[in-house]
């Protein structure tokens, strides 16, 4: 018989997931529907989101190989009956405080660092490049963790050595980087372009790293179509910029520099949302997302 929430410790709360603990190494790692954008939880939510981020997740740890915190599958009998598809066993690791993310494009905060200062994370880049320029190799742009609420920082190389040590630093930015190309090649065999994406490593109780949290998701992710790519432009996009995009617009009515928080969106919005994050689920993983465990929202 499956156990019920319940009968585990509720650990933490993040913008998307819910952390339970499960027994001295072990721990529940939840995905919500919830669904954040600049820094704000939203209203809204966008159904069977967690269970999308879920089966993306698990098809690219599998794909990857690399040591990850998986310490079951999808239907482990630890996990309740009513959080199946969304919900994995994982290993406690012991969190590094550096937000890894690998950049292939330039967009997002790193191109607004780029045009301040010709730099994104202290690398110098060529002159002229624009909104969605590609780099001629994929590279390592860290930010701190922000609190709830906060806005990640990006930080140098340098900062990385500060806060974790040269070894593990080397370590990070080289193990960001293959696992970006490996999953971002994948990504592109599919006919979707990996702009970037952000990874959370961990150490085990021997000291090894470990991925963890999620992976290549539409949340921690931009993903766009490969037959529609067009530098000097914004993209069109299957991730959550889909969401952000409403938001600045001239429909949701919302001042992204005042102090009230973001309206619900519309249901056409939510729709489109969730058929954006199905489609590249599906895509990338050549799988159906109907036979994915769970039940649907």
């Amino acid at each position: 018989m499956r156990p019920d929430l319940s009968d585990y410790q509720h650990v933490a709360s993040g913008k998307v997931r819910e952390l339970y603990r499960i027994d001295d190494g072990h721990l529940l790692f939840i995905a919500s529907d919830r669904i954040s954008a600049y820094d704000h939880i939203l209203e809204s939510e966008i159904p069977d989101k967690g269970r999308i981020l879920t089966a993306m997740s698990v098809f690219f740890f599998d794909l990857l190989g690399t040591p990850n915190h998986l310490a079951g599958p999808p239907d482990d009998e630890r996990i309740p009956a009513d959080l199946l598809g969304r919900a994995l066993v994982v290993e406690q690791l012991e969190m590094l405080p550096v937000e890894a993310v690998a950049r292939g494009y330039l967009t997002g905060s790193g191109l607004l660092d780029y045009e301040k200062t010709g730099r994104v994370c202290g690398i110098e880049l060529p002159t002229g490049l624009v909104e969605a320029s590609r780099f001629a190799e994929p590279i390592f742009t860290p930010a701190t963790k922000a609190d709830l609420g906060e806005h990640d920082v990006n930080i140098s190389f340098d900062d990385v050595v500060d806060l974790v040590g040269a070894h593990r630093a080397q370590q990070l930015r080289e193990r960001t980087l293959q696992i970006y190309a490996k999953g971002a090649g994948h990504a592109l065999s599919k006919g979707i372009i990996v702009a970037d994406t952000k990874f959370e490593f961990g150490l085990d109780a021997y000291g090894e790293l470990k991925l963890a949290d999620e992976v290549f998701t539409p949340d921690s992710s931009r993903y766009w179509p490969a037959d529609d790519y067009t530098e000097g432009v914004v993209q069109n996009s299957f991730d959550k910029q889909f969401v952000r995009n409403w938001l600045t617009g001239p429909d949701s009515g919302w001042d992204r520099s005042g102090e009230k928080p973001p309206p619900p969106l519309p249901a056409d919005i939510v729709a489109a949302t969730r058929d954006r994050y199905i489609e590249a689920y599906e895509r990338i993983s050549g799988r159906r997302f109907d036979d994915w465990i769970g039940d649907p929202a």
